[in-house]
Order: structure tokens, then C-alpha cells, then sequence
């Protein structure tokens, strides 16, 4: 088969990055007169999540030593669902990937899935029982770190989060169980349940403030806002319509094939944003008024912080043979049946290069190489520098966001059929 040739298109985007963020975690916790309920020897949770957030670890031993400064004694708490295979150890595991262990940030790490009865919240007619991570419940306070940003299932005014690490990630994976068949009933709204679902976890946890993160197109953190219990519901909001203006997408419309160097849990929930390739509400297809319409995904690998868990990997029609075989089953149907979402741990067909899977794609389709519309990127996270097949070139051209990093060149292999 004749392939297209690809040319390097670096994107123009904005840079909103904090540059200390210890100083500005410092400064905006000293700030709160909520940090004077913390007694000295005063146990204090720190929930910290899978993502692989910018600079989380240090974020974490920032809250870490304000909180020894001040005489409490802080621990981390992993807030991450069914994640890490739903064990102890795999999500103790999950943490120190992303740079997150006792030796790191300086206190110990309680890592549990036992979780304490909370009370119930009414969900539209029904009533559901509530659960919360057995440590964190026990703690004498509760800060929550994560980041606000669009999630790749849920919509609304609030979707991933504090309010979502309150239900869910905290829930440990009963509480998965429990929220994510009401998101469904909901139409996939979190706005619809936090109404009654938070006020009612706060008021039974000693949960004392949320550390909110948003990143910016550079996957740098751009804005830190802290938050009590009574100013969650209304800036997160806020704060997620930034997160939104400033993630980064591909800069055209529609590609004939995209292809993803790598996935991953730490990259997004379902290893590759579905908000970027425009598969947020099906597997398969962009809805009608969602966009860029990519016709077919091939998934060239598995980050190694993923560990094994290929959520997402559904999403895609085509993969290699590497990750056939790095998938760890056990983790990606835990996770992807949790979240309600099966098909997203759907093995897609797979071949033995890079070359196989791109003979497949152009047998079926006659048009010529230098008419098809192909992208490859690193992965949904990092979209500065993208590769172009040259049917782009003269749109590119006009693109005053885009320069033209580097002329269209033939694609190159090595002896085994993968890409150079």
C-alpha cells in the first residue's frame, strides 16, 4: 500500500502556568481561616486520586508540611474508586507512579478499600446508600486534592473534580458501584445528584477543605483555588468552564484515521479524552453536534504508569500486538464494569506493526495517498506538535495557530514493520 507523507504541525497554544505552585498552595491555604480548626496531634486525610495530574506530588508535600508545621499529623488517602485493580496494594501502587509515597511527601500513606456506612441521599425517587473511605471517615479533618477539568462520560456544570472525589473516589469501589448506574438514570448529569449528594457527605465526613487544579493546553497547572464545603457546588462551575476554554484539541474538524501513541489511566479515565477525539457519548462515533469526527482510532501502546489497565481501549478499531499483550485484564474489566462502561475494555482487532495496521486501513478505502486525512499524536494530553498527513498541508497553511514545524516526509519503518 502507498501511505501519505506526513508533515509536523506545531499548535500556537496559550501558557497559564504557575510556576511556584508551592507558594500558591501556601498562600491560599494560610489564607482560609478553616486551617485554625486544625489542632496540633489532629490526624488530617489527604485524598489524592490516579490522574496524572501536573506536579501532584508536590502539591501533596506542600499540604503535607503546612499540615506538620502547624503540629497535625497529615496521611494520604488514595480517592480513586476501583482504580488500581480495587486493592490496598494497587492503589498504593498507583500513587507511587505518579510520584506520591511516604518518602516523597513526608507522612505515611493509609491505603484501604474498606469503607464506613455514611447515611443514604435521596436520587430523584429513590434513596442510596452512602460510603466513605474507612480512614479518611476516622481522620479529625479531610483536605481533597484534584483537578477540575471536563470528564469523558459525564456532562453538566459539574463533572470531574472535589464533588466527583466526594462520591466516588472516596467511595472507594462500593461507592463506584452505588453512584455510576445513577449517573446513567440522570443522563450522565453529576449537576442533578450533587444538589443532594454533597451537602450530605459533608455534613457526615470531616471533610475541611478541597485543593482545586486547573490545568492549562500545556498540561501545566494554571489556576489553584481553594475551597470549603459551603463553596464547592458553586465554583466548581466556575472553575470547570475554564478547565474547558483552555484544554487542549486537535485543530482540524474531521481525520479519516487518528492515531494515538499511547493511552493510559493517567492520561484520562478512559486512557485516551474522549472530549478530544470526539467520542464522548459513543464508542464508535462523534454525536452530530459533537466534533472532530474521526472515523477510525488505532492505539499503538499502553503508558507504563497505566499498569496494565487499558480502560478505553474499546474506543479504538485497531492496536498492536504489544498491547494485546500488556493489557491486565483483571484491571481494565474491574474499572471499565465499575464505571458502567464494558465495551470501553473491548479488545479492538490487532496486528503485528504499525505497517499491518495501516495496509488494513487503506484497503478500505480507494482514495488516493495524498488525499487521506490522517493525525497522529503522542497522546490526548500532549497536543502541541502533531503529525500531519499532507492532505492537511494547505489548511494547515492558513491556520494561524499552526506553524509548519517540518516539510511532509515519507513514513519510515524499521525491519519489524513499526514506526522509526
Amino acid at each position: 500500500m502507498t501511505f501519505p507523507r506526513f508533515f509536523t504541525a506545531k499548535q500556537s497554544l496559550p501558557s497559564h502556568r504557575i510556576d511556584d505552585v508551592a507558594s500558591e498552595v501556601t498562600g491560599q491555604l494560610t489564607a482560609r481561616p478553616e486551617l485554625g480548626q486544625i489542632g496540633p496531634k489532629q490526624s488530617v486525610a489527604i485524598a489524592v486520586g490516579s490522574r496524572g495530574i501536573d506536579r501532584i506530588a508536590e502539591v501533596t508535600r506542600t499540604v503535607v508540611r503546612l499540615l506538620i508545621d502547624r503540629g497535625a499529623e497529615p496521611f494520604i488517602v488514595p480517592a480513586m474508586g476501583s482504580h488500581g485493580g480495587a486493592t490496598d496494594a494497587g492503589q498504593t501502587a498507583t500513587l507511587a507512579a505518579l510520584g506520591i509515597t511516604p518518602q516523597s511527601v513526608g507522612c505515611p500513606i493509609k491505603s484501604s478499600m474498606e469503607t464506613v456506612s455514611i447515611g443514604s441521599c435521596a436520587i430523584g425517587q429513590d434513596s442510596i446508600p452512602l460510603v466513605f473511605d474507612r480512614n479518611a471517615a476516622a481522620a479529625d479533618h479531610l483536605i481533597v486534592i484534584n483537578r477540575i477539568k471536563p470528564h469523558t462520560k459525564l456532562s453538566g456544570s459539574i463533572q470531574s473534580g472535589i464533588c466527583k472525589m466526594l462520591m466516588i473516589g472516596l467511595g472507594k469501589h462500593r461507592g463506584a458501584i452505588t453512584f455510576h448506574p445513577a449517573f446513567k438514570s440522570f443522563d450522565y448529569r453529576l449537576d442533578r445528584i450533587t444538589a443532594n449528594a454533597i451537602p450530605t457527605i459533608l455534613a457526615a465526613t470531616p471533610f475541611l477543605l478541597g485543593v482545586a487544579l486547573v490545568e492549562d493546553a500545556h498540561d501545566s497547572i494554571g489556576q489553584i483555588a481553594v475551597a470549603s464545603g459551603d463553596e464547592l457546588l458553586a465554583i466548581e462551575p466556575t472553575l470547570l468552564r475554564t478547565a474547558t476554554e483552555w484544554m487542549p484539541k486537535l485543530p482540524f474538524r474531521s481525520a479519516e484515521l487518528l492515531v494515538i501513541d499511547e493511552i493510559g489511566k493517567e492520561i484520562s479515565g478512559t486512557g485516551l479524552d474522549t472530549n478530544v477525539v470526539g467520542r464522548k457519548w459513543h464508542d464508535k462515533m462523534a454525536g452530530d453536534d459533537e466534533w472532530p469526527k474521526v472515523q477510525q482510532i488505532y492505539v499503538r501502546s499502553l503508558t507504563e504508569k497505566t499498569a496494565g489497565n487499558a480502560s478505553g481501549i474499546g474506543i479504538a478499531e485497531y492496536t498492536h500486538r504489544r498491547v494485546a499483550e500488556q493489557i491486565d485484564p483483571v484491571k481494565t474489566r474491574i474499572n471499565c464494569i465499575t464505571a458502567g462502561h464494558p465495551t470501553a475494555a473491548a479488545l479492538p482487532v490487532w496486528f503485528d506493526s504499525d505497517r499491518d495496521v495501516l495496509d488494513a486501513v487503506c484497503a478500505q478505502s480507494p482514495i488516493p495517498a495524498d488525499r487521506r486525512r490522517w493525525l497522529r499524536i503522542p497522546n490526548t494530553l500532549d497536543l502541541q506538535q502533531i503529525q500531519c498527513s499532507e492532505a492537511y498541508l494547505e489548511d494547515a497553511q492558513h491556520n494561524d495557530r499552526l506553524e509548519i514545524a517540518a516539510a511532509p516526509q515519507p513514513l519510515r519503518f524499521d525491519d519489524h514493520g513499526d514506526f522509526l
